[in-house]
């Protein structure tokens, strides 16, 4: 078995074992980056496993899952987060009440600032913990940006899955899957795929093609 086929099963090992996982890419991703996680977030949805993917900045895609991404890392969790689009100074308070069976909470604008667009309401879960952290496309645990400096203790004891091409990658991960001759990381993360069993449905292969054909 060659050094690629044992990261591979180290990597299926990993997988099988954890509940829970987070996928992370660097600050302003590439579109293969955005492909390569968005593919495997699916793959490991279709595990069963809870998963999130998140990255420091927000990121505009049309790929499959891209809406999945969020700044914050956590995978689960029972913390209800509601998130919405804000101009620093646009909100004036933030308040709640209960009426009946109902927990209403009440954010007013500042005067001279639009109201809340209910339809860029999102809701998500927060809190939950996560065993295993793969890293796509980050030469660095720097590149992820704030998302690492801010969060660094929840990196700590954590298998962190590397996955890479850059000729420059420090080899930070407990696994570090990195192939500086390969064209997309879009293609690592299929190897993946093809080796946890997971079956490579449409989302996933467009989402891998677009990551592959982007970088070629």
């Amino acid at each position: 078995m060659d050094n690629t086929q044992n990261i591979l099963a180290r990597i299926q090992e990993i997988t099988t074992k954890c509940h829970s996982a987070v996928i992370l890419v660097p600050t302003n991703p590439s579109i293969d980056a955005i492909a390569a996680s968005t593919s495997l977030y699916l793959a490991l949805n279709k595990m069963g496993k809870t998963v999130s993917i998140a990255c420091s900045q927000k990121v505009q895609s049309d790929l499959v899952a891209s809406d999945k991404i969020q700044n914050v890392i956590g995978a689960g969790g029972d913390s209800l987060m509601i998130s919405f689009p804000y101009s620093d100074g646009a909100i004036d308070k933030v308040d709640y009440n209960i009426q009946g069976q109902s927990f209403n909470l009440v954010v007013t604008p500042r005067l001279g600032h639009q109201k809340l667009n209910p339809n860029q309401v999102n809701f998500s879960y927060t809190g939950g913990l996560v065993d295993v952290i793969f890293v796509i496309d980050a030469p660095t645990l720097n590149s992820l940006g704030t998302i690492y400096t801010d969060n660094q203790n929840q990196f700590n004891g954590k298998d962190i899955v590397n996955i890479d091409r850059h000729l420059t990658n420090a080899y930070f991960g407990t696994v570090n899957y990195v192939n500086k001759t390969i064209s997309s990381i879009s293609e690592l993360v299929l190897s993946i795929i093809q080796t946890l069993g997971i079956e490579i449905d449409r989302d996933i292969a467009t989402n891998l093609y677009a990551g592959a054909a982007a970088s070629t």
